[in-house]
């Protein structure tokens, strides 16, 4: 019983079968086809036009001095140790929270500011800097 003839099996194509290539070129003809039209709003209004700059508000900066002595300044003017929190608790209230920069002597004991620092983190404040001069 024999299968066919080894002459009729041995012949080898030359040519590339262009049937997938076209299937797949219809296929993707057909889902543009379909997509287009998907892409297009179905109504159109006329949007209104806007300018989307950010607005930097910039909050203001609370300056604790502690001079030589020891003694508080909230901006300049002079504070009690008991209003101290309470003044920095009303600047921890306001929207954006303003930053606390904390100007020491160095002649003053460590332990003014360290008090300072203390009273600012228990009224809330979470911006807090040191202000130096440079060396020159």
């Amino acid at each position: 019983m024999a299968f066919g003839t080894q002459d009729d099996t041995d012949e080898v194509m030359n040519e590339i079968n262009m049937t997938p290539l076209v299937d797949v070129m219809l296929v993707l003809l057909i889902i543009f086809i379909i997509t287009v039209p998907v892409m297009k709003h179905a109504v159109n209004i006329d949007l209104p036009r806007a300018n989307n700059e950010a607005q930097n508000v910039k909050p203001e900066t609370v300056r604790l001095t502690v001079d030589a002595q020891g003694i508080y300044y909230l901006n300049e003017a002079k504070i009690d140790d008991p209003d101290l929190a309470s003044r920095l608790q009303a600047a921890a209230a306001q929207n954006p929270q303003p930053e606390l920069h904390i100007r020491g002597d160095k002649a003053v004991r460590y332990e003014r500011v360290a008090q300072a620092m203390a009273a600012a983190q228990q009224a809330g404040l979470h911006k807090i800097g040191f202000i130096t001069e440079p060396v020159n």
